[in-house]
């Protein structure tokens, strides 16, 4: 079968390897649709903690089953969806039902091999049919349940001012299912053109562009007071240090994003405002069925968020494409 490996950060190459045979317990899948996400991109270029190379990419996948044990109740022909999040059920977490946090997480496309080849066989409990979707919507659940989880994390209520911090997929993603809950969202990017995305596409009525006075736009918009909730997505250190700036009093702060570094805030600021700080990890089967729901109720804009395709063959030519901002990428499909 063909695979693309990423064999160290920048060096992608496409290699035949052996079918995979199903193991016990396991679901063998003709692998269908594979999303690109930041984490693929973070491996490409060598800033992802968790993972040593040679990887197989590819967590963000929808596939075909090919061979299941009966009792899993999947057949061949069934058109699914994978947890990647592979938790052991026994840790602490998984005991709590936290098995997006699993003690000893094994991720697909990070720990082990993952998404970008033609086969995989997967654990059995991870796999789960994906009726009322297509191939490519079931491709894009796992991004946008990270942001349902971080809103689910947040218990964002009607009617609160909620700032989401970095407009790529796990922002938009926030901004989807906050607004969904009936937030009132406010998006802070670098980039013109995400910010005008996300007003066109995600209806977004209000938009800030990181920069000169970008703080006093902010404070105009709450009459001084910030922001009930503020998500940040950006991956920047930086930019989260900086996002403690924006909680209002008795506010909530969530860190999608996780880079390896630390994190550092003023106690007093923190302390005087009673903030709550929040770390939000994957997805737990929960946030997967509210996106499902989401979707088949037609409340997700997929087809505008999948603005990239290329076929499995043609990754290594055309994936370092995808880090070019000229190329406006929201979120790419990688057709097997």
């Amino acid at each position: 079968m063909l695979s693309v490996i990423c064999e160290s950060p920048g060096v992608l190459r496409s290699e035949q390897r052996e079918t995979p045979l199903r193991g016990a317990g396991e679901v063998l899948l003709r692998v269908s649709r594979v999303g690109i996400c930041g984490t693929d991109l973070h491996i490409f270029t060598g800033n992802q903690p968790y993972l040593s190379y040679p990887r197989v990419m590819g967590h963000e996948l929808s596939g075909i089953v090919v061979e299941a044990e009966p009792q899993t109740k999947l057949a061949a022909g069934d058109a699914v969806y994978v947890m990647p999040y592979l938790s052991c059920g026994q840790c602490v977490a998984c005991r709590q039902g936290k098995t997006n946090c699993c003690v000893n997480i094994k991720v697909l496309g990070v720990h082990r091999d993952g998404g970008l080849a033609e086969y995989l066989s997967v654990p059995a409990q991870f796999v789960h049919k994906a009726d009322g979707v297509t191939l490519d919507q079931a491709a894009m659940l796992e991004f946008l349940a990270i942001g349902a989880h971080a809103v689910r994390r947040a218990d964002v209520q009607p009617k609160q001012r909620v700032l989401v911090v970095g407009a790529g997929p796990i922002g938009m993603a926030a901004m989807i299912f906050a607004g969904l809950r009936g937030g009132e969202v406010t998006c802070l990017d670098t980039r013109a053109d995400r910010l005008a995305f996300c007003a066109s596409h995600l209806d977004i009525k209000t938009t800030v562009q990181t920069g000169a006075g970008d703080a006093d736009a902010l404070s105009k918009l709450t009459n001084g007071e910030f922001f009930d909730v503020v998500f940040d997505a950006t991956g920047n250190v930086n930019a989260m240090n900086r996002g403690f700036e924006f909680i209002a009093h008795g506010g909530k702060y969530v860190l999608i994003s996780i880079v390896p570094g630390q994190i550092t805030f003023s106690d007093p600021e923190f302390h005087k405002r009673e903030a709550t700080l929040l770390g939000s990890r994957n997805a737990t089967a929960q946030d997967f069925e509210t996106v499902l729901d989401a979707m088949r109720a037609g409340r997700i804009p997929d087809k505008a968020l999948n603005t990239h395709r290329m076929r499995l063959a043609d990754v290594p030519a055309e994936f370092p494409k995808l880090l070019d901002p000229q190329q406006t990428v929201v979120k790419a499909l990688v057709e097997c």
